[in-house]
């Protein structure tokens, strides 16, 4: 007795197909899976012997092979206990009804339940360009699974509805997504909330506005995470192609909220300290996204900044450059997108006092300088603002004067990026931040007296080609908020001044 199965497997940010094939023959009782199974794979023979009993079902005295094809390609995960139960029902004539046309995902207990699962939208996109018929998903995933349109997907509860609905003895309806889903931003935090910090709002409009990675410096209680948690509610609104790549994210990564069809806000994270390199950048034996890939088309902010592993601090060179992190393992090797904006926060020094205008730094030199030097000079050239966050007076923390709130600032912010929709219209390129060196070179040109500007910055200061580059770009994006299509004196000032506290704090 033989029968196949159509399933779908993941590795990396893509799904693959996978054909469980079931072989039952004379001979002692023996169940063996073949086909490169991880442990959780292998652990499934159990759950659907199980699931099957428990459930009334007959489950064959035989030999049973179950094998998964392709064999090169590592299986992971209890998404395969559902195929290799239906397999071996087909297999015994308990599924009479042909099921060439449908692909089966889910987990089994041992009651016959379907759980859900890991990778749910990225497999059914495959299998939309596959042409099956449908996909019987488990109804824990269904909110997700209605966002793929061009596909029936049948969510299951348990066994007996799968067995019920090929029989057609009780039909399943396919599940599908509303016409639009709806943004909410009701509850994030407003600016309207931050007294004074005129200064570093606008810094965080310009750099909402542009996608620019920023550091902010200043010391214990004047707003650096008060203000990094507010940047949410200033960036525009994803794209539908956003909007599906980091629900594709959170979907592998096991991260995405039951009931969760797409994630429409864009994501905040914000990983302690203590957080290894491998968590930020990813890893596992078969690569995971961590929570730099995590941060895709959102922000990453990283509070006490200078605290965190030095390891785990260069491993963001290559993502902030390039928006993609490639991890090797000895499973594979994975990309997954980081095209993401980092907030960095730190204090001038291991007290937080250096340079504060009342309060006195206790700080040896040698210690402010140590403290300082755990921040590289590469990762701090790669971060376009960097922010001076001034603490703040009595008369401005008792005032009775109303702060802009988000939506007004947010208005500017889209605006801003509409202009550069336009610009980088069919190129790939979403915003300032991502330019390339030649879109610098084409879309940041400078007036007379603002090119002079910039050329004695950079050689009073010693600027990189690096810092030359973000500074342009910084410019376009003031330009931008003012709706100005040449970028003059006052944009590339106002730049500069961005690029100035690795002197002020780092120079000797």
């Amino acid at each position: 007795m033989f029968a196949k199965v159509k399933s779908l497997g993941i590795f990396g940010m893509d799904s693959f197909p996978v054909v469980v094939e079931a072989d039952l023959s004379n001979g002692l009782p023996r169940f063996d899976i073949v086909g490169l199974p991880d442990t959780a794979v292998k652990e499934s023979k159990e759950r659907v012997r199980s699931a099957l009993k428990n459930s009334g079902l007959l489950f064959p005295m035989n030999r049973i092979t179950i094998n998964f094809a392709p064999a090169d390609l590592k299986k992971e995960g209890a998404v395969y206990d559902l195929p290799i139960a239906i397999a071996i029902l087909k297999a015994t004539q308990q599924i009479k009804s042909p099921i060439e046309n449908y692909a089966f995902v889910g987990e089994l207990s041992l009651d016959g339940e379907v759980r859900p699962c890991a990778g749910i939208l990225p497999m059914l996109l495959l299998a939309r360009t596959q042409g099956l018929r449908g996909v019987f998903v488990p109804h824990g995933n269904a909110a997700e699974a209605s966002v793929v349109n061009g596909i029936d997907v049948y969510p299951v509860r348990n066994i007996f509805e799968v067995i019920r609905h090929l029989s057609g003895e009780s039909i399943i309806a396919p599940c599908y997504a509303p016409a639009e889903i709806a943004e909410e931003r009701e509850q994030m935090p407003d600016f309207a909330d931050v007294k004074g910090q005129k200064n570093a709002k606008r810094a965080l409009e310009i750099a909402a506005a542009g996608g620019h990675n920023c550091i902010m410096i200043g010391p214990p209680g004047s707003g650096k995470s008060m203000l990094a948690k507010r940047l949410p509610s200033i960036l525009p609104g994803m794209t539908f192609e956003e909007q599906l790549e980091t629900t594709k994210l959170y979907s592998i990564s096991g991260a995405l909220p039951q009931g969760t069809r797409l994630i429409t806000q864009r994501p905040f994270r914000s990983p302690h300290h203590t957080i290894s390199a491998q968590g930020l950048t990813g890893g596992g034996q078969t690569p995971r996204p961590g929570e730099i890939s995590l941060a895709h088309n959102g922000v990453m902010f990283m509070d006490e900044f200078p605290e965190f592993d030095r390891r785990t601090k260069e491993s963001l060179r290559q993502p902030l450059e390039d928006g993609i992190i490639t991890i090797a393992r000895t499973g594979g090797t994975v990309s997954y997108p980081s095209n993401l904006m980092l907030v960095a926060a730190m204090n001038p020094c291991p007290c937080g006092y250096f340079g504060h205008p009342t309060r006195e730094c206790t700080c040896s030199e040698a210690a402010r300088r140590k403290y300082r030097d755990k921040v590289s000079g590469p990762v701090l050239d790669r971060i376009d603002l960097h922010i001076e966050v001034e603490p703040v007076d009595y008369e401005k923390l008792s005032s009775k004067a109303k702060e802009e709130h988000s939506a007004d600032i947010r208005k500017r912010v889209e605006a801003a990026r509409e202009r550069q929709r336009k610009r980088f219209n069919a190129t790939g390129i979403s915003c300032n931040a991502k330019m390339t060196p030649k879109m610098t070179k084409e879309y940041c040109v400078l007036s007379d007296d603002a090119s002079a500007l910039l050329k004695a910055c950079f050689e009073r200061l010693g600027l990189s080609a690096r810092a030359y580059d973000k500074i342009l770009r910084i410019s376009r994006t003031i330009a931008d908020l003012e709706n100005s299509e040449s970028i003059k004196f006052d944009h590339v000032a106002e730049a500069i001044q961005y690029r100035s506290l690795d002197r002020k704090y780092w120079r000797d």
